[in-house]
């Protein structure tokens, strides 16, 4: 249901008696149940397979309710992963007798049975059905002799003497966009890998429709069966390179996830059912069907509402988006307060013994704090960040391309500001209002263009491209630009200022873009790097 539609439909059902006990079979020996009071959308409520086969019965034109409402439900066994079949026991109206019926895995079902018609033919089909990444069903019923209608079920189930029904073929088609989302996934350093209680042919078949499965690769196919065979040191050495674990048991899941843990890796884990909430559980992160149990809910982190592997991919590229917007945010003030507490050191050793002041200070603490988190904050989730590896999860949070810029940029900025204000200090009349005024802004100008290379950090577009999706840097941006020309113009005394001219404010404006177009130079050459690096791998 994760990678498929999870709209289960009956493509084959086989049968070789008399249908009045298969209907029997498929209408009380089940959970599931049909909301038909709308008549052109008919609704399965339970489990979607077992629901199928009540559709199908609908289809037929024959209505599941009156059989089971005239039947005795007596003894029951429901479905397990371990088991792998349901079972009821029952009063049957058709055959006037107690009868235990049984549905589940082909190989299970088919073991309890004796005397099957063309048995390896029917063995044949439904191993064909299963190659085409169909969930197959197996029916089966005996009658239950009036010495045995005290026992248990369990009992009477392994007596091994059934007769055989028929079997069903199932499809759920894979959705439409799974494929390119595992492709996603693998381009984004995570991997994937289906643990499913199908058959191998099954699972393979799916994992070869959603694209995680390559016969030419080095990828790794087993049953459940053979995987709790394997010692603790043979399955750790192989955890990382198995992509299919089919026939597979709750405990075979939560070994896997052990096992993955072990190695290092952040697991997250799928599941509907009761029986996988202990891996949801012991996993990193738990994701739980929204149509799953709610014991599957409790266990889980995260609940999946529309049960879509793609809202994995989506949840992914926000979290990374997120965590680079925090990154993008401490980038940028820590580039100010480096610049800001080297200035306020090394004025006094010039000969300028305020160059900001409280206020100023306060005002650039504002566009440091405030509106530069809200900017960066606000950057919508890009793509990009599926395009590059995890991170671990000892990585601390400013990185060494974060630490590069941090350096680079506080070093360039001082060397202009320290050489502005040793010019304006040596030159005829020392640091005049005038001169401080035009230095503050200059302070506050660099600080703005490097707004716009912080939106860009862990990228290699342009500071401009997708502007129009952030309404919120535009405003704030306008907002900064805004109350600077304010403060100095019309700031007085409270902040030291004194107004500029027009020529001044473009000079400024013009000459502090520098640091916004140095960075747009480079981000173009690496861009153009990159393009010519994909098309080398392309033309290979």
């Amino acid at each position: 249901g994760t990678l498929t539609q999870n709209r289960m439909k009956v493509d084959t059902l086989s049968f070789d008696t008399d249908p009045t006990l298969l209907f029997e079979a498929l209408a009380t020996n089940t959970s599931a149940h049909l909301d038909t009071s709308n008549p052109n959308e008919v609704q399965v409520l339970g489990n979607p397979t077992e629901g199928a086969l009540l559709l199908w019965m609908h289809d037929q034109g024959i209505s599941y309710k009156p059989i089971r409402e005239n039947t005795e439900l007596l003894q029951r066994m429901v479905f397990s992963a371990e088991r792998k079949f349901m079972a009821s026991q029952i009063f049957s109206s058709a055959l006037q007798t107690q009868a235990i019926y049984l549905k589940g895995a082909p190989e299970v079902v088919m073991s309890r049975c004796s005397n099957i018609l063309n048995e390896q033919e029917v063995r044949e089909q439904i191993a064909q059905f299963q190659a085409r990444g169909m969930r197959t069903l197996a029916f089966a019923y005996r009658l239950v002799s009036p010495q045995e209608e005290d026992e248990h079920i369990e009992k009477l189930v392994d007596q091994r003497d059934m007769v055989f029904l028929g079997y069903a073929a199932i499809a759920d088609p894979i959705r439409a966009d799974v494929p390119r989302a595992i492709q996603t996934c693998m381009e984004a350093g995570i991997e994937v890998k289906i643990v499913t209680g199908d058959v191998s042919d099954t699972a393979c078949e799916i994992a070869r429709q959603a694209g995680l499965w390559r016969e030419s690769s080095d990828q790794m196919l087993l049953t459940g069966a053979e995987f709790a065979a394997l010692s603790d040191e043979e399955a750790l050495a192989i955890a990382e390179k198995l992509s299919v674990l089919s026939r597979a048991r709750p405990s075979d899941k939560l070994r896997l996830v052990r096992l993955l843990q072990q190695q290092g890796n952040v697991v997250a884990v799928t599941g509907d059912g009761t029986n996988d909430a202990p891996a949801l559980n012991y996993a990193n992160v738990g994701l739980s069907m929204g149509s799953g149990t709610s014991v599957a809910k409790e266990a889980s982190d995260v609940i999946l509402l529309d049960d879509s592997f793609v809202s994995i991919v989506h949840a992914v590229r926000w979290g990374r988006s997120i965590y680079q917007n925090i990154q993008r945010f401490l980038q940028f003030q820590l580039t100010i307060n480096v610049v800001a507490l080297v200035l306020m050191v090394l004025g006094p050793l010039i000969g300028v013994n305020l160059p900001l002041t409280i206020t100023q200070m306060l005002w650039v603490n504002l566009i440091m704090d405030t509106f530069a988190a809200l900017a960066l904050a606000s950057e919508p989730s890009n793509a990009e960040v599926l395009k590059s590896a995890p991170r671990k999860v000892s990585d601390f949070i400013i990185n060494r391309q974060m630490g590069v810029n941090i350096l680079s940029q506080s070093l360039f900025f001082l060397i202009l500001l320290v050489g502005l204000m040793l010019f304006f200090h040596h030159n005829e009349g020392g640091m005049t209002p005038y001169k401080l005024s035009f230095f503050f802004t200059a302070f506050v100008l660099l600080q703005f263009w490097n707004l716009f290379n912080a939106r860009c950090l862990g990228s290699v577009r342009s500071a401009f491209s997708g502007l129009a999706k952030n309404p919120w840097f535009l405003t704030i941006v306008g907002i900064i630009i805004g109350l600077q020309v304010v403060i100095v113009q019309f700031g007085g005394k409270v902040f030291r200022t004194v107004p500029l001219s027009f020529k001044d404010w473009i000079i400024l404006i013009l000459c502090s873009s520098c640091v916004l177009w140095i960075g747009e130079i480079r981000r173009f050459i690496a861009r153009h790097r990159s393009s010519k690096e994909k098309q080398t791998i392309d033309y290979a």
